[in-house]
């Protein structure tokens, strides 16, 4: 597999919705970055591979669920550069792996599975410490790469990926969704004032993801990593496209993700941009954005988990 990585390009949705709504309508392709190694996941990997390479760690540990696309991404970049992986997934082995975790594996991962109760524990010393002498000097990658390496990452995504330099100034709201917080953090940090970030949290009651990404963005400007601007740019949060929690998905939602793309050649995962796309579209349909916008939906990839996700709903739907 190529370490080519490719331009994201900008494509630009001709939707009856956003006319109406005198809004003009982007969206950043990250999905097409790298068949393996793509999206956001690439981003906050980026630093975080540079400085387990600068420190001579040849293993690379991280966290997260039987569907993580970050576990996925850790797998594919770890074979790709070189690096041993371990990946620790929350809750019991279940046999014949769903096939992010038979990727995985195929990518040399060794996978080890912690109870709900042990793994909750995951950001804590004692737990390190476990795991650091269960498996000797391994560099500990957070779930979701969510640390300031990630954020750091992240901070280059809008200027990275525009076609023209200055270009990324044309649009007024970015759009993202929104899991642990860390890729909003790093938008934010790279936008210019007049700019605002909008991040859809996939997560029930996600409202106290406020609190995280204020937490991120201090801790970074504080820590003297690069950023483009002394101070991040405006952001809020809108919480009420979730459909139910992480993961949860309804007939809505896969509806109209299977619709959107017929209609614009833009496939979404169900997971994470599924739920912001159907997010913005509603807001259009609302008025919530004024007439003369324009808007950025950041494609953060994902996409391998739709062939797990599928195999589950039709696993429920025989039942």
């Amino acid at each position: 597999m190529s370490l080519t990585f490719f331009p994201s390009p900008l494509q630009q949705i001709k939707s009856e919705i956003a006319r109406r709504a005198g809004v003009d309508l982007y969206v950043l392709r990250l999905d097409l970055m790298h068949p393996l190694v793509n999206g956001n996941k690439w981003f906050k990997l980026k630093y975080n591979l540079l400085e387990a390479k600068e420190k001579n760690f040849t293993t690379l540990l991280t966290f997260g669920g039987a569907y993580s696309n970050h576990i996925y991404a850790t797998a594919a970049a770890g074979n790709l550069f070189g690096f041993r992986t371990i990946g620790v997934i929350r809750g019991e082995e279940r046999l014949p792996l769903n096939p992010t975790l038979s990727f995985a594996v195929q990518q040399g991962m060794q996978l080890v599975y912690l109870n709900r109760e042990m793994y909750r524990q995951r950001n804590t010393p004692a737990l390190e410490e476990y795991l650091q002498q269960r498996f000797g000097e391994v560099f500990i990658i957070p779930e979701g790469g969510s640390n300031l390496n990630g954020v750091r990452g992240c901070t280059e995504i809008i200027d990275r990926a525009m076609p023209t330099a200055g270009y990324a100034y044309a649009f007024d709201h970015i759009c993202v969704a929104c899991g642990t917080a860390t890729t909003l953090a790093g938008i934010a940090l790279s936008l210019h004032e007049g700019q605002r970030a909008i991040a859809f949290p996939v997560l029930k009651n996600g409202a106290f993801l406020a609190q995280e990404i204020e937490s991120l963005l201090t801790n970074y400007l504080a820590s003297g990593l690069p950023a483009p601007y002394s101070s991040p740019a405006s952001w809020e949060l809108v919480c009420d496209y979730h459909f139910g929690g992480y993961a949860k998905v309804n007939n809505d939602l896969l509806f109209f993700s299977q619709q959107f793309t017929e209609e614009h050649g833009v496939p979404l995962d169900y997971v994470y941009t599924a739920k912001m796309f159907y997010g913005v579209m509603d807001l259009l349909k609302q008025g919530f954005f004024s007439k003369g916008n324009s808007l950025l939906l950041v494609h953060t990839g994902g996409l391998q988990g739709n062939v797990g996700m599928e195999e589950r709903l039709q696993r429920f739907s025989k039942i």
